[in-house]
């Protein structure tokens, strides 16, 4: 088997029939789906029953973390991803990536780029990209998207690199940063290959600039510790002193971005649809 998508739901009945749609009209590739449901009172099983191609597992976890990792070890393909029930492929997705592996045989990692829709599904705008850095990844943020990134399952899940289930937002970030420490070999290729739907109950999409509820603020500030443990974890640290690395931290974050900038240059017209 070519492929296992793997979808942690919960609640998210009203997006996931698209998710599973964009999965079952893939062509030119085997796959399974595996839906991990942590017990959605919604209409979620109603809509994943409609989908003959999909395996339902409903019981409790602890998080997104390890709704997944529950996915990865029940996963059977060559190729394995994590799709969130509010994001969707494009189609031939699964075909251009196959194609990518096949050119690039050392790969452990391959991903393309994405594009980010509205609640409604409608296009906000495409993402240009660039092949993995760590430093920039860790200090300035996951640019890696999670719903068009494939892992050599033999060469990552089947080893033991598993996602760390006390991370509940930026878990991604910090799994590519320790396969990268692991000499684990990304391939970016500047594909669009799937969509991220951006709307108001996105994990990662909480507080900023403006006041929110006291929630929405917890919930960034959780982001926000995670990703710092994540910097002092993965990337550069000098001072033992909190507020010096925070300093440190803001000239880190802009010479990221300064780089980040010119290396996704040579790719900007090359990134071409599925």
């Amino acid at each position: 088997m070519d492929f296992s998508i793997v979808t942690p739901s919960y609640n998210y009945g009203r997006y996931i029939g698209e998710c599973l749609a964009s999965v079952a009209r893939q062509e030119g590739a085997t796959f399974e789906h595996l839906v991990m449901d942590a017990g959605s009172t919604d209409q979620t099983a109603e809509v994943v029953s409609g989908f003959a191609h999909v395996s339902f597992f409903q019981e409790p976890d602890k998080g997104m973390s390890e709704a997944i990792n529950k996915g990865f070890l029940k996963a059977k393909g060559r190729w394995v991803m994590w799709l969130n029930a509010d994001d969707f492929l494009l189609p031939n997705a699964l075909r251009r990536v196959l194609e990518s592996a096949a050119g690039n045989p050392e790969a452990d990692v391959v991903f393309g780029t994405y594009r980010i829709v509205d609640a409604q599904g409608a296009l906000v705008r495409t993402m240009k990209l660039l092949p993995y850095s760590r430093f920039i990844s860790v200090h300035y943020g996951c640019y890696v998207p999670s719903t068009a990134t494939f892992l050599n399952r033999e060469r990552t899940i089947a080893q033991g690199f598993m996602l760390d289930e006390r991370m509940r937002t930026v878990m991604d970030n910090e799994y590519y940063a320790r396969l990268s420490v692991a000499g684990r070999k990304f391939v970016y290729a500047p594909q669009v290959l799937a969509a991220f739907r951006v709307h108001d109950e996105n994990l990662s999409c909480v507080g900023g600039v403006k006041r929110g509820t006291l929630t929405d603020e917890l919930r960034y500030a959780n982001m926000g510790t995670e990703t710092e443990a994540v910097r002092r974890t993965y990337g550069i640290t000098l001072f033992g002193n909190i507020m010096l690395n925070h300093a440190l931290d803001f000239g880190l974050y802009l010479l990221a971005w300064g780089l980040k900038g010119l290396l996704k240059l040579p790719y900007w017209f090359a990134t071409r649809e599925s």
